[in-house]
């Protein structure tokens, strides 16, 4: 059980900037194992967004609260999967071939496509966000604590379905780069499916669909350009199944 907890912390401590116990070990190794847990680091996220904006939205518009609660997650998430969005926009954008991807990928600077890119998710999420607050506080709560975990869910998928295409040992993904054994992979997906639970049946039913239609979009589009994936595509494949849960949601409510 121990040995568990440490592997959690150790994705907590990876994908946050929260701080972690002292006393849990680092390796190379138990990140690559701690993949199971990525889902589960979803749900402090989400409860973090959530909290956030049940408290925010007391005092604020909709639209206000909504905004700080996001700038209260990217604080705590040190806009990781944001950056990666951001990049994959550039390298997928601007580059012509797999080389060339990879490079424009790997700077820090961030590219027209990389700004447009990023800009455009943020307004998106947040216009989903307000809508889904016509509904009331706790929409936007249940929609948060959902889609943090799925979305992860959706990136640890692909670890476990694609190959590691950069060869750079100081990547920052580099350790994340091994297949889920079934057991990690069924916790892995326990976690991040279970908040569905929080949905009406067919809330959940489309926002499983949308993740899975975005997530089997993203690796097939991954293969054909890259071979496989980076941890910047992980963080663009989060960022993209999050907005989806979102829009998932709202569709069922036009539609009913």
């Amino acid at each position: 059980m121990r040995y568990q907890l440490e592997l959690f912390f150790t994705a907590l401590g990876f994908f946050t900037r929260l701080p972690v116990p002292a006393w849990v070990p680092w390796s190379p190794e138990r990140l690559n194992h701690a993949a199971r847990y990525f889902p589960l680091v979803g749900w402090v996220v989400g409860a973090i967004g959530a909290a956030s904006w049940l408290a925010l939205a007391l005092i604020l518009p909709p639209s206000v609260a909504v905004l700080l609660s996001m700038a209260v997650t990217i604080r705590a998430t040190g806009a990781f999967h944001e950056d990666g969005w951001a990049d994959a926009c550039d390298g997928l954008g601007g580059g012509w071939d797999k080389s060339q991807v990879l490079t424009i990928m790997k700077d820090s600077r961030i590219g027209s496509y990389g700004t447009v890119g990023l800009v455009l998710m943020l307004l998106a999420k947040a216009a989903a966000l307000v809508e889904l607050a016509g509904a009331g506080d706790a929409a936007v709560a249940i929609a948060l604590l959902v889609a943090h975990p799925l979305s992860r869910l959706a990136s640890t998928s692909l670890i476990h379905t694609l190959e590691y295409v950069r060869e750079d040992e100081t990547a920052k993904a580099k350790p994340l780069a091994r297949r889920l054994t079934g057991t990690e992979l069924a916790i892995a997906s326990a976690f991040g499916i279970l908040p569905l639970a929080l949905l009406h049946p067919g809330e959940a039913a489309t926002a499983l669909i949308a993740v899975a239609a975005v997530t089997l979009w993203a690796g097939r589009y991954l293969v054909r350009r890259l071979g496989g994936y980076t941890g910047d595509c992980l963080g663009a494949v989060q960022q993209a199944t999050e907005l989806a849960i979102y829009l998932g949601i709202l569709a069922t409510w036009n539609f009913t």
